[in-house]
């Protein structure tokens, strides 16, 4: 699934480039971030290997903060 979800985050990057599928793309990535939230509470509460705590807890709210940036490109 990481692959899966990486190679769609970086197809949707690339769709940002160019003017004809920006806002197409930029709807695909917030799909993408409202969909990965659930496994990011997950990690947070249940701890992953390497990543400290306060990490986790702090991509929790980054998740919001992209999802608006990306808004932006709509």
């Amino acid at each position: 699934m990481n692959i899966l979800a990486g190679g769609f985050e970086i197809i949707l990057g690339i769709g940002l480039l160019f003017e004809e599928t920006k806002s197409l793309a930029a709807f695909g990535i917030i799909a993408l971030l409202i969909a990965v939230f659930p496994a990011n509470i997950y990690m947070y509460q249940k701890g992953a290997k390497g990543i400290p705590k306060w990490a986790l807890l702090l991509r929790l709210p980054m998740q919001f903060l992209l999802i608006a940036w990306a808004y932006v490109y709509t």
